[in-house]
């Protein structure tokens, strides 16, 4: 490019997609050629390698020349990519692990879910259960010993080990450690891979055009999905499309639609009619062909493709041409258009450059009738008010106009016009050099110099451009919205502009009042965050429908230490809040203080590289497979190819794990608890010494066959609701998303459920063996029929107990619950018979006929069971009476198949009341606030890079589009 220029994209750095300017230094702007680049000898001296995006200081030292001085302008970091740009040569300064991108990644984490955190420490608890029991077990057995050593001669109980407390120990501790289910990891390892596949392979989360499913890239977060309290989530590529399309205009009080072709448009047929506003609408298309700076190449084919570092200003000159002005040529002096066939060309005089403060920008020109005249675009606050009092024809209608834009989540601006005479012109002129070339207070002089000039203006309409949303962005955020969770947007883009996305994707609502911190110090910083946050603190609402809009220079301050708790309270009072202008790094450190202070389960989800230290930073990590690369993909923990599969794979996905995982683990450890803990009651009968009552190949075959396929069941098949009414009623979610099914409470009630039950069904069975004779003949049999017994009540009980606990009965389910209780008869049947075949399990030979032909086994095969569930049973049907919760009712809902929007009596939004509250709250304003919220209804923004390595008058004179450009050979 001229004068060593270039256009880069740095959207993998902070999430930009307006192209920047770098430039390189004037004493290498020569080096066109490889054999110039082969001359070139010297040092470069730089600063070490930082994580700052921003910044850099170095100097290059060429052989037999002064040095010279680079700065962040000379430099194109890695992850930056070139566009508009056919080439260029450079000098590696850093590389690999001392890059800033590098600098500003962080290790992948090892990420563990809240369900697993808080089933380790009840494990820890019932390791100490346990350890209790053994000691209790072991005194017992000492002091049973001990009074009975005497008078029970014949047990031999003078032997060491009988007496010795740590043999004791090791032995209950063998007896009683299943208590505590080694292979609910192994099932719950199993059922996570297949819920993991279940994501995969759903086709409703499929991407056909990019042919792109969603992925589970981990398997140990699932049921974290149904827990998500706050999504932080990228602006660019993950809301949007990183598309910007001019989609009308407001021209004269009238508004014009893009067609196909412009004879189509009612525009063009107007100026052709000689329209009362033919005058108007010719002027406003000049204005959008000519005032920018964006630079025209013809390709051979005839085409045209336009080069911009605003995607606003080529989104103005591509709608000119969509209506028949085509701008083709740029020159240092003059542009050149072609209107409708005419070629027309306007002389550059000045351009008043865009700026975030004066919000417009200028350009004078030399009209082909060689008139002088400024078109100017900015906000509608700056241009109505610079409008001559004869120029505000359109005003009111204008204005309307730009408030059915912005509340379509349209990008506005508004276009005026002024006539310059010519003497006029060349006395501002002189004052414009003046202020150019001035030493001290260059700016300023400058602002003032162009407020001289920008006023008298004559309004001609306004813009509406749309900065394209993804597929379904609106709907997904709403739904997310009602499910309770909150949503921030954390983006590297300009205020402005991630505002008007949070208007069109209905993040910020109209009733909504931002709070905006623009702060250049610390001092600064904490005045207006303390008064804020004095003012919620004054109110008596909680959950205020209030958001948040801050910018990168002032979170540097808020992230600091004596900031940092009076920022979150803050942030953590409002319903969204949005942070402009950050690096990967603040990204990372929003992320991490709001999990750490909430404790609440987070979702980082972003398409680019840097989203990755925010997504792995999050307790769950979403990938989008974008346009930006795959970086993003392959650091997270699940990939998808749109926003709108978050809403499936929270609200079904991961509501439906969260069940299944819950009631998994709580029937595991309630199936060990009933089993095991009989051998302790059992231990009050056999004097203390460890003998076990049920023979060792049905302890070791309980978890891994009896009954282990219920478990399974649960974990893969098990659903409250269907899908489509998870999807219709985000609420919902709110059951998993307070974890009110798996928590501290849940877990013990569970425990106390399962030793309830081991009493029934050990003393049950032993009031009915009491009298040892249970067959006709008067026939007696040993412990291990008693054993056995008790073992066939246990495994139909907690079929059952899976049975009544159970929502969803598919016929997998039917087959793991009564299989269960098949596969054990069937076993009994075998394995009473395998000796002396084989020479193992003597004392069970003949088991089977033992046990299935006395009645007293089917009266407690019926009486058993029955009891020990029946409390149950009651429980279950007094709350699903009494204390039914909003999930159970739009289940039976579901299941008499019925209107469900009948039960659905919570209001959708609990923040309307809170406003009203809140609304007198923000009343002492600035003019400047007043006015920024103003512009933001009206739809305002425009993306510009500001303070770049080349200013933008510059780079309109610095291309002659009727030149070739140099090769670079």
């Amino acid at each position: 490019e001229p004068q060593a220029m270039c256009f880069i994209e740095t959207a993998n750095l902070d999430g930009e997609t307006n192209l920047k300017i770098r430039q390189g230094l004037p004493a290498t702007a020569g080096l066109l050629e490889t054999k110039d680049l082969q001359r070139l000898e010297g040092r470069i001296d730089c600063e070490l390698p930082n994580r700052h995006l921003y910044e850099f200081n170095g100097v290059l030292k060429e052989t037999g020349k002064q040095p010279a001085a680079l700065g962040n302008d000379q430099v194109l970091q890695r992850g930056a990519i070139l566009r508009n740009t056919a080439w260029v040569f450079g000098i590696v300064v850093y590389s690999g692990q001392e890059t800033k991108l590098m600098k500003n990644s962080t290790s992948a984490p090892l990420k563990r879910s809240t369900v697993d955190k808080l089933t380790n420490t009840q494990i820890l608890l019932l390791f100490m259960i346990l350890i209790s029991l053994c000691i209790t077990s072991g005194l017992c057995n000492l002091f049973w010993t001990r009074e009975h050593w005497e008078t029970d001669w014949y047990l031999a109980l003078s032997d060491f080990k009988t007496r010795s407390l740590g043999y004791n120990l090791l032995t209950f501790f063998i007896l009683y450690n299943n208590l505590i289910p080694i292979s609910l990891q192994v099932t719950l390892e199993l059922v996570r891979f297949l819920q993991a596949i279940f994501i995969n392979y759903d086709i409703e989360m499929y991407h056909e055009q990019s042919n792109t499913p969603a992925m589970a890239r981990t398997s140990n977060l699932n049921e974290e999905l149904g827990m998500v309290k706050y999504i932080f989530s990228d602006k660019t590529g993950t809301l949007t499309q990183n598309v910007m399309e001019f989609k009308k205009c407001s021209i004269a009080g009238y508004v014009y639609k893009t067609e196909r072709t412009p004879e189509e448009s009612q525009l063009v047929q107007n100026i052709l009619g000689r329209h009362q506003t033919a005058a108007v609408i010719e002027e406003f298309l000049v204005l959008l062909s000519v005032c920018h700076t964006v630079i025209p190449e013809r390709k051979e084919d005839g085409t045209i493709i336009y080069h911009a570092a605003s995607p606003d200003e080529r989104a103005l000159v591509e709608g000119a041409q969509r209506f028949g002005y085509i701008f083709d040529t740029r020159t240092p002096e003059y542009v050149e258009i072609n209107a409708l066939g005419e070629r027309k060309r306007y002389e550059v005089l000045n351009v008043l450059e865009f700026t975030s403060t004066r919000k417009r920008m200028s350009l004078i020109v030399r009209t082909p009738d060689n008139k002088i005249k400024l078109f100017c675009k900015g906000a509608d606050t700056v241009i109505y008010e610079r409008l001559a009092p004869q120029g505000q024809a359109f005003r009111d209608q204008t204005l309307r106009h730009l408030e059915e834009f912005a509340s379509d989540g349209l990008r506005t601006l508004c276009l005026a016009v002024a006539d310059i005479r010519p003497d006029v012109y060349q006395e501002w002129r002189q004052t414009f050099h003046k202020a150019s070339v001035a030493m001290q207070n260059r700016e300023s002089k400058l602002e003032d110099a162009a407020n001289l000039i920008e006023n008298n203006l004559r309004l001609l309409g306004a813009t509406a451009i749309e900065d394209r949303l993804q597929d379904g962005v609106p709907e997904t955020i709403a739904a997310l919205l009602d499910a309770g969770i909150y949503i921030w947007v954390l983006t590297g883009d300009k205020q402005e502009t991630a505002i008007n996305i949070g208007y069109s994707c209905r993040l910020i609502s109209h009733s909504m009042d931002i709070i905006i911190l623009n702060e250049e110090s610390l001092d600064a910083t904490r005045e207006v965050i303390h008064r804020h946050y004095g003012e919620f603190k004054s109110s008596s609402a909680k959950d205020a429908n209030v958001a948040l809009v801050i910018d990168g220079t002032t979170l540097k301050y808020a992230l600091s230490c004596d900031l940092r708790n009076d920022f979150q309270d803050l942030c953590l009072l409002c319903r969204v809040v949005i942070c402009c202008r950050v690096s990967p790094m603040q990204k990372a450190e929003v992320v991490e203080m709001v999990t750490q202070s909430t404790n609440a389960v987070t979702l980082a989800i972003g398409d680019g590289a840097n989203d990755v230290a925010m997504i792995q930073k999050a307790n769950v990590g979403i990938g989008i497979s974008g346009v930006e690369g795959l970086q993003a993909a392959c650091a997270s923990d699940y990939s998808i190819a749109q926003f709108r599969y978050l809403q499936r794979l929270l609200l079904v996905h991961g509501a439906w794990n969260y069940a299944r995982i819950s009631k998994l683990i709580l029937y595991s450890f309630y199936k060990n608890v009933c089993l095991y803990v009989i051998e302790l009651w059992f231990a009050h009968y056999s004097g203390w010494s460890g003998q076990i009552l049920f023979e060792r190949w049905t302890i070791g075959l309980y978890n891994v066959l009896f009954t282990a396929m219920p478990p399974f069941a649960m974990g893969l098949f098990e659903k409250f609701c269907t899908a489509e009414t998870m999807l219709r009623y985000p609420m919902l979610y709110k059951t998993s998303q307070n974890a009110k099914l798996f928590n501290v409470k849940v877990f013990w009630i569970w425990i106390f459920n399962a030793l309830l039950h081991s009493v029934f069904l050990f003393w049950l069975p032993l009031a009915a063996y009491s009298s040892e004779v249970i067959w006709g003949d008067g026939k007696t049999s040993d412990y291990l029929l008693m054993g056995n017994l008790v073992y066939t009540y246990v495994i139909v009980t907690v079929c059952l107990k899976a049975g009544l606990i159970t929502n969803s009965w598919t016929w997998l389910t039917h087959l793991a619950i009564w299989g269960s209780i098949v596969l054990w008869f069937g076993f009994l049947l075998i394995y009473s018979h395998v000796w002396p075949t084989f020479k193992f399990a003597s004392n069970f030979r003949g088991m089977d006929i033992q046990l299935l032909s006395t009645p007293v086994f089917y009266f407690g095969l019926l009486l058993v069971p029955i009891t020990t569930l029946l409390v149950d049973v009651i429980c279950k049907l007094v709350h699903n009476t009494v204390f039914k919760t909003l999930t159970e009712a739009v289940r039976e809902t579901e299941i008499r198949r019925s209107d469900i929007s009948e039960v659905m009596n919570e209001p959708r939004s609990s923040f309307t009341e809170t406003a009203r509250l809140l609304r007198n709250v923000f009343t002492r304003r600035a003019n400047t606030r007043v006015e920024t919220e103003l512009e933001l209804s009206h739809g305002y923004a425009f993306s510009q890079e500001e303070g770049g390595a080349v200013p933008q008058s510059i780079i309109i004179r610095a291309y002659d589009t009727n030149l070739p450009k140099p090769e670079g050979n």
